[in-house]
């Protein structure tokens, strides 16, 4: 298993995450909805669906994955990376809706008093769910970490909220009996986690989507980097960074002297841009400032 992990790239980790998430779905549908039949009981039918849904998503994966690793073109000369950051954007949606939906059963529920009353065979069936959905999202988690995705994570994020519905039905099934409002409370509290879950995947994606201001660190590390490129005080600032997937931008002014002539100020701002390009992976645009002390003083 650990040989077959280290095959897996930043590039095809996307693919295999989501063709593995489709197949799984489609049989954890299969299985939960011919047990909810058996049964005859609604709530594990209406999971079946929530976890059919979960395959929608993992296909936005797959067209976020490809789409995201066109190369720049005319229209696109930065590429297509942030196809990944609309990706993870329609399943923070998603989740939202999940959500959504979550708190109108419960509330159902709860206001006409109804409990949850499960046959043996739905336990083994919300134990397998639980298992194989976490284990979904345990690898997307890895998946994204490995490969800095939004969108894998965003999926890791909609395979939980499944697992943590099948939960909440498997709870239900040795509690709901002496608590009636048990399911519905439960659902209450689902519904919650998955829509702060969706909050963050939205939020994220669109910060990045309008641009972002890099972290102190980064700050810091390309401060130092202007410093050993030119002996006086630069004052870098005004710092933004784009993100295009694979490919980051970023953009920040620096202060040169005003007697500087244009092509000694570009031999300077050419020389530290290739060094952030080879310290940092970034590609770097900067815009030049006079070094007075007025301007300075008033920047500041």
């Amino acid at each position: 298993m650990s040989k077959l992990l280290k095959k897996l790239n930043k590039d095809n980790l996307p693919y295999v995450e989501g063709v593995l998430s489709i197949i799984v779905n489609v049989l954890l549908f299969g299985l939960k909805y011919w047990a909810g039949i058996v049964t005859g009981s609604i709530a594990i039918m209406a999971d079946a669906w929530h976890t059919l849904s979960d395959s929608l998503s993992s296909i936005i994966v797959l067209f976020g994955a490809k789409f995201s690793k066109k190369p720049a073109d005319k229209d696109h000369p930065f590429g297509h990376g942030r196809a990944d950051l609309i990706a993870a954007f329609v399943i923070g949606i998603m989740l939202l809706l999940v959500a959504f939906d979550f708190i109108l059963e419960s509330y159902d529920a709860l206001k006409n008093r109804e409990g949850s009353m499960f046959g043996p065979l739905a336990i083994y069936v919300m134990i397998t769910s639980v298992i194989l959905k976490e284990l979904l999202a345990q690898f997307a988690f890895w998946g994204a970490k490995k490969s800095a995705s939004k969108v894998l994570k965003a999926d890791a994020w909609h395979h939980r909220s499944d697992a943590i519905s099948s939960l909440i039905i498997l709870i239900g099934i040795f509690l709901g009996k002496y608590f009636w409002w048990l399911d519905g409370a439960l659902g209450l509290v689902v519904a919650l986690l998955i829509g702060y879950a969706a909050y963050e995947i939205i939020r994220d994606s669109i910060y990045t989507l309008l641009g972002e201001s890099p972290s102190e660190d980064i700050i810091d590390k390309l401060k130092s980097t202007c410093k050993r490129c030119y002996p006086e005080d630069l004052h870098p600032h005004h710092f933004h960074v784009h993100s295009y997937g694979d490919h980051n931008e970023i953009t920040f002014h620096i202060c040169l002297p005003s007697e500087m002539t244009i092509r000694e100020a570009h031999e300077i701002v050419d020389y530290i841009e290739n060094q952030i390009s080879e310290e940092h992976a970034y590609s770097a645009t900067l815009h030049i400032d006079p070094n007075d002390a007025e301007y300075i003083s008033f920047k500041d």
